[in-house]
């Protein structure tokens, strides 16, 4: 016969040294750079669908088969509706879009984006304390140079996200309002 200890074991809380701490603890956040894909690529398709329906649809006009230099123009005019429409149904989600890394333990923005064989790599790397400011709305992130002008604008996938990124960026970057 086994013994076990049926006693739960009793967890105190460590009081955390500094805020800096905490943030060097942090998991680094990822915002992927991506437009309304989705949307596009339905749009395209909707789109090649309607031009290979009007390639036969020249076909099926009454009254137009009598003329053979106009049957020569549908003709060419249907097989150009055909092979656009065929490209804009074929169009494709691209999966080679850039990745932005917020570091907290090294204090840097980092652009990934991968390369020929899959393999990420850096496009950009600033440092927090090169940025001009941040601006935080409920949709994105704006970077700022120290200038003023704009760095990069970064979607934002929820509410926890941007708070995460507001703590994370606190004290390192101006958070402009």
């Amino acid at each position: 016969m086994a013994v076990t200890d049926q006693t739960p074991p009793q967890l105190t809380r460590a009081p955390v040294a500094n805020a800096f701490g905490a943030v060097a603890r942090a998991v680094p956040l990822s915002l992927r750079l991506e437009a309304n894909w989705k949307l596009r690529v339905a749009l395209l398709r909707v789109l090649g669908a309607a031009m290979i329906l009007s390639s036969t649809g020249l076909w099926l006009v009454p009254g137009a088969g009598a003329d053979p230099d106009m049957n020569l123009i549908r003709i060419g005019i249907s097989v150009v509706f055909l092979l656009i429409g065929l490209v804009l149904m074929t169009a494709h989600d691209a999966g080679n879009r850039p990745e932005a890394c917020f570091d907290p333990v090294r204090r840097e923005l980092r652009v990934l984006q991968a390369g020929s064989r899959g393999s990420p790599r850096t496009v950009l790397r600033r440092s927090y304390d090169t940025l001009g400011g941040a601006r935080l709305t409920a949709v994105s992130v704006q970077l700022y140079e120290t200038d003023g002008s704009l760095l990069i604008e970064l979607p934002i996938g929820s509410a926890a996200m941007r708070s995460q990124l507001r703590d994370q960026l606190s004290g390192a970057v101006r958070i402009l309002t």
